[in-house]
């Protein structure tokens, strides 16, 4: 292949790039980044490549074409190649590059080998489930992938379970002053092995229902009363939104997560720690 041959199929690619062609323009890069892998300009077209399977969600394509990639761009400087191999080292579980690429990236990591399991503070997930899309919380163990740490309104989605995520923000939540981020979901990583109850509560007053949380959240379940529920058009979703932490008295009902024998346990618990006030009906599993 000649350089002006080269040009013509990197042209085809821009184009079919700009037309979101994502499978045709990464086979036009490939085509041409087999003759040409190494010229200044090829770290651009392998990071478009490798992009362009990462739209598709062909994590073992993103992986391949992400390391050459990262191969070819600076470390310690931000650069989004080794941020998007991080994602694609770390779905298809080579933590060693997963790692490496992190640190490209320029973040320090906690030190160890394998997985990683850190603290990276909180952020929100929008969940994409067959078209449903719900914004949860998350706590971070890496760049790219997070606990859910609510009970999710969504059918088949669960408390507990691992996501990887986007590394673009799509949106904000801003509690209490502090801003946190809204990734879209890229997929499950991990289920969680914890089913979800519905209950009906009757709280006399909110510290109440705060307290039925506080109970399961320090027993590791999860409790989501349906006053902590919003409901947000797609546009309001995707950008600033301040939440206030509230809950409220009366009856209502409460999303759990938890063993149906450990959630009736910790619900008496809960009904008995006070005179009156307290009250739970109709514990049934959901999906």
């Amino acid at each position: 292949m000649t350089k002006s041959e080269a040009k013509k199929l990197v042209e085809q690619a821009r184009a079919a790039w700009d037309a979101e062609e994502w499978l045709r323009a990464a086979e036009l890069y490939e085509q041409v980044l087999a003759h040409f892998p190494d010229l200044e300009v090829s770290a651009v077209w392998w990071y478009d490549a490798a992009l362009a399977h990462k739209f598709l969600r062909n994590w073992a394509k993103a992986y391949e074409l992400g390391r050459e990639a990262a191969a070819r761009s600076p470390r310690g400087e931000g650069d989004p190649a080794y941020w998007n191999l991080g994602i694609a080292a770390t779905i298809q579980r080579d933590w060693a590059t997963a790692r490496d690429a992190w640190t490209g990236f320029g973040i320090q990591l906690p030190d160890g080998e394998g997985q990683i399991d850190g603290r990276f503070g909180h952020a929100c997930v929008r969940l994409d489930t067959g078209g449903e899309r719900e914004v949860v919380w998350i706590e971070r163990l890496c760049p790219t992938r997070g606990r859910v740490v609510n009970v999710p309104v969504t059918g088949g989605r669960r408390y507990g379970e691992i996501v990887v995520h986007d590394g673009e923000p799509k949106g904000e939540r801003v509690v209490e002053g502090s801003t946190f981020p809204v990734f879209d979901e890229l997929l499950l990583f991990e289920a969680s092995p914890l089913p979800t109850l519905e209950v009906t509560v009757a709280a006399g007053e909110a510290a109440d229902l705060e307290a039925l949380v506080q109970l399961f959240t320090d027993h590791d379940f999860g409790a989501e009363p349906a006053s902590s529920v919003r409901i947000l058009c797609a546009c309001c979703s995707e950008g600033t939104h301040e939440q206030q932490r509230t809950t409220e008295a009366g009856a209502q009902q409460v999303s759990l997560a938890a063993p149906e024998e450990e959630a009736r346990r910790l619900l008496e618990q809960w009904a008995a720690e006070t005179a009156i006030g307290r009250t739970w009906s109709g514990l049934t599993a959901v999906g």
